[in-house]
């Protein structure tokens, strides 16, 4: 094995030496052959794939529309017999031997015998395949005289008996000889119980026997030549009707075989057998459930077209490898030259120098590549800068937007309170409020800024308790404090904290008078500022909250959380999180955390003055 691998690297070193000898053109020549010789084998094999996927598929459906005919044609038959019998249990005849059959009365039996033949000989004759009916009772058995009764075998003491008592929807028995009457010929029985009145009776059935030969000359029909043969057969893998199988063995008696027979109600699958391999397409009986029949053919006469499908592949791969090499070389001399070029500048382009220009004085098909080339390169570098401030502004406005949304719908109840406290005399109050107006609106604003210190949007957040607690007086206390004081310095966005207090404030304490009390603490926590914003309000379903949120099925309050979310998102990414907690009757609780690094790249352009 060593000297092997050592003469296997000798060679592969001795053709490297000798191919990298050669000239590009050469060498762009063998590759476009070996290139060119593997893409037209891989695909004429493709093709020859298809081709025989096709026209097997196509064989297929055609086996199985023969064997599904041939079955429907036997269905058709059976179906017969089975109207037959019905035809004969709804007789006159049959109605009156079913009387003293019940009554157990055999006095007149040779009576019903007689009548019984006009309906036995009807069945007879508008089903040629019926042989004999035998009706069993417990008076007598009633049968056409024309036929000859084996008066030592019982029908109660035949196998006969014993199978169709566990069937009672009928019983379709294998063929077999005839031991219910002389003569022994090849029988299929068909056994049913006698019904009167709508009623099942015990111990009476009705034996149709039907001959052999002509259920097997029936699926003789459906055999083109030697190419297809029949097999019916029933669930436990026996032979229902012998059809000259030629075979010395015959399938049904491989256990595999049976097992795929009767995996489905129909189907198909390939079976080896003395040496060949067979498609067989199987299909249930709607008449004989516990029948099978099965058409096997020959997979090579299945699939004869393959082979001239093949030989045409052949030929086409040979015509189409042999022009390729006569004109392989003329080609690569033409289209070497600019595609080298052509090649050189997108590897500069790989190297990000978008600067790079295609020339060529010609106007030939690699030459509009190269100019398309460069309208392209001239495109993304325009489409690259257009982004770039697309994106930009699109998140700045998308800021600026989800900042200004936040709606100060408690101006207006803010003004109508300093009119009535106005109107009332209470001068003291209005003052306070218009200047905590101001002062918070002069916080809110920022100075057109979209940062602000943590201690200025305290501010604003005390400004805006100041002006509710005029407006409900007593209804609620506001306390914040934090950890260290160096985090009052800390930007963060602004109008970020207010709504959180209105929420407490709006829906929190929708149903107190007084009492209520709203505390905001800061810390810092693993390198991120912690805010707490906690109320003793009526509390929230934080789940169902977030829920809604996710939907988008939000209200004011939701619309608030949705908006401070994405605000965070918008600054840092996902490095920013809000949680929401809090319990019914007692409180909720928003926690923030806000990263102490960097904004992000376009966050950053928004910073403090």
């Amino acid at each position: 094995m060593k000297l092997l691998r050592q003469w296997g690297g000798l060679i592969w070193s001795k053709w490297s030496e000798r191919f990298y000898q050669v000239s590009i053109k050469q060498r762009v020549f063998i590759s476009f052959i070996v290139l060119i010789t593997l893409s037209i084998s891989a695909m004429g094999v493709l093709t020859y794939r298809i081709a025989g996927k096709e026209i097997q598929n196509n064989a297929f459906d055609t086996s199985k529309e023969t064997v599904d005919k041939t079955l429907q044609l036997l269905d058709y038959r059976l179906n017969d017999v089975a109207m037959s019998v019905q035809s004969l249990m709804l007789s006159d005849a049959y109605r009156q031997m079913m009387i003293d059959v019940q009554a157990h009365d055999v006095t007149n039996y040779y009576v019903h015998l007689s009548e019984m033949q006009y309906v036995l000989s009807q069945a007879t004759f508008n089903e040629p395949m019926i042989e004999n009916v035998l009706i069993a009772t417990p008076i007598g058995d009633f049968y056409s005289t024309t036929q000859v009764r084996a008066q030592d075998n019982s029908f109660y003491g035949s196998e006969l008996y014993d199978n169709s008592k566990k069937s009672p929807g009928g019983y379709w028995a294998k063929g077999h000889y005839d031991r219910l009457f002389t003569g022994s010929q090849r029988v299929v029985s068909f056994v049913v119980r006698g019904i009167y009145e709508n009623t099942p009776i015990t111990n009476v059935f009705i034996v149709v026997n039907l001959r052999e030969n002509k259920i097997a000359s029936l699926l003789g029909k459906g055999t083109s030549g030697n190419d297809r043969k029949y097999l019916l057969l029933n669930t436990e893998g026996e032979t229902v009707v012998q059809t000259g199988w030629p075979a010395k063995g015959e399938p049904p008696k491989d256990p595999e075989f049976l097992q795929d027979s009767t995996a489905d109600s129909e189907g198909n699958f390939f079976y080896p057998f003395e040496g060949e391999n067979y498609l067989v397409n199987y299909k249930q009986s709607a008449v004989a459930p516990n029948w099978i029949l099965a058409g096997m053919q020959s997979k090579d006469q299945v699939l004869g077209q393959l082979k001239g499908v093949q030989r045409a592949v052949l030929y086409v791969i040979l015509v189409f490898l042999l022009t390729t090499w006569f004109f392989s070389n003329k080609l690569t001399a033409a289209l070497l030259r600019p595609l080298f070029k052509l090649s050189r500048l997108m590897r500069r382009v790989e190297e990000n120098q978008l600067s790079v220009s295609f020339e060529s004085k010609y106007n030939d098909e690699i030459a509009q590549v190269g100019f398309q080339f460069n309208r392209m390169m001239t495109e993304i570098k325009t489409l690259i800068e257009d982004v770039r401030q697309k994106e930009k502004g699109k998140r700045h406005a998308e800021i600026r937007a989800l900042t200004a949304q936040m709606e100060p719908h408690f101006l207006y109840n803010t003004l109508n309170t300093i009119y009535c406290k106005s109107v009332m005399g209470e001068n003291d109050d209005v003052n306070e409020m218009i200047l905590a107006l101001s002062q918070m609106f002069q916080l809110g604003l920022g100075g057109g800024q979209d940062l602000i210190t943590l201690e200025d949007e305290l501010s604003h957040v005390q400004q805006y308790c100041a002006i509710q607690q005029k407006c409900y007086e007593n209804l609620f206390e506001y306390h914040a404090e934090a950890e260290e004081e160096e985090l009052l310095s800390f930007p963060i966005p602004k109008i970020l904290l207010q709504p959180l207090v209105e929420n407490s404030i709006q829906h929190g304490f929708s149903d107190r008078r007084s009492g209520g009390c709203i505390h905001v603490r800061i810390s810092l926590e693993q390198s991120m500022l912690h805010i707490v914003v906690e109320d003793n309000g009526k509390g929230m379903d934080a789940a169902k909250v977030e829920q809604g949120m996710a939907k988008r099925e939000i209200s004011k309050k939701g619309y608030a959380l949705v908006n401070i979310r994405h605000r965070l998102q918008l600054y840092y990414g996902d490095e920013a999180r809000m949680e929401l907690s809090g319990q019914a009757g007692v409180g909720s609780r928003t926690d923030l955390w806000i990263p102490l690094s960097p904004l992000r790249e376009e966050g950053g352009n928004y910073g403090i003055s």
